[in-house]
């Protein structure tokens, strides 16, 4: 519990305003549900949200203690009150999680709030399994990344140990991923491999793709299986056997079957005709290959997973999975 006294300056206010401004961290729904449930009293007794602050005031507040933290990007998870996660699989390890298009996993330029680890971090604390405030508290991760307008299956640790067993199975490719795409045009071959070199410019944010080694280029390597075509559109599967920035949006840009809804490496004049603003890209399939060891996940070998819905897969092709 602490104890705010309230000043000449803060007298006449509200009392959820006054606390709003001195707790920015403490969601709004959760300030007026604590309010409600007189774990805010003012003078011992219980307290109304719109009542008048007096000089002299005394609020106990009986409120959690990183809430009176100031905000930092590490802690804006607590201002979220309702987390917002499509949980596919849950243990006590890990999580896989469904990433709807449009969230970005970690903050960036545009956003800070609304990501999918604040997302992943809420839930946690929420559900009492983390708090940042506890002695050599691990921090909850995510073990890969998908660009903000590509859905699908992302995995989150809830501990130290399946952080480096999931990083290490990644980096040695025993986790198989697959990703369902729209592309222009009919592959030919229907089935095969694409090859290239990928070189990133940081100041575009997108990669240049060269068919031959170029200084600071990245070997990119995919496997594809056309599934369905129809009219001009075809719906392809792909996996990665590298994992580059956005391998799969150049690579098949520059095989002349760019996805549709591509901004950076698509047909501007085909995403507009279908109206379609992100990618048609959806991380859809994981399987935990684990041909070696996996300690304390041992348990997932040969477990595979696939995400419910991919909606543009359902609007074009319909029935097709």
């Amino acid at each position: 519990m602490r104890e705010l006294t309230i000043g000449k300056n803060d007298a006449g206010q509200r009392l959820d305003r006054f606390l709003g401004k001195s707790l920015p961290l403490l969601p709004p729904a959760l300030l007026q549900k604590y309010i409600r449930i007189k774990r805010v009293k003012c003078n011992g007794q219980r307290c109304q949200r719109d009542q008048r602050l007096r000089e002299g005031d005394v609020l106990q507040l009986y409120i959690n203690d990183e809430f009176f933290d100031q905000p930092r990007e590490d802690n804006l998870f607590l201002t979220l009150f309702q987390p917002r996660l499509n949980i596919l699989y849950e243990d006590e390890n890990l999580l896989l999680l469904d990433k709807r298009p449009g969230l970005v996993v970690h903050a960036d330029e545009t956003e800070k709030v609304n990501t999918l680890i604040n997302h992943v971090q809420a839930y946690l604390y929420q559900k009492r399994e983390w708090n940042p405030r506890w002695e050599n508290a691990f921090t909850p991760a995510l073990c890969n990344r998908i660009d903000r307008n590509t859905g699908g299956i992302v995995m989150a640790a809830k501990n130290a140990e399946t952080l480096r067993i999931l990083n290490d199975k990644i980096r040695d490719r025993e986790i198989t991923k697959k990703y369902l795409c729209v592309v222009l045009g009919r592959m030919a071959p229907p089935e095969g491999r694409l090859r290239c070199f990928l070189l990133k410019d940081e100041g575009k944010k997108q990669v240049a793709v060269y068919h031959r080694p170029v200084p600071g280029g990245k070997s990119a390597e995919t496997l594809y299986r056309t599934l369905e075509t129809r009219g001009e559109l075809s719906l392809v599967e792909a996996e990665l056997l590298t994992g580059r920035t956005h391998q799969i949006r150049a690579s098949f840009a520059d095989a002349g079957h760019p996805l549709l809804g591509d901004g950076k490496y698509g047909r501007g004049e085909v995403n507009r005709r279908y109206g379609e603003t992100r990618q048609a890209l959806y991380s859809y399939y994981l399987r935990f290959d684990f041909p070696t060891g996996a300690g304390i996940l041992e348990y997932l070998r040969g477990r595979e997973f696939r995400a419910e819905h991919v909606p543009f897969a359902e609007k074009y092709f319909p029935g097709k999975r």
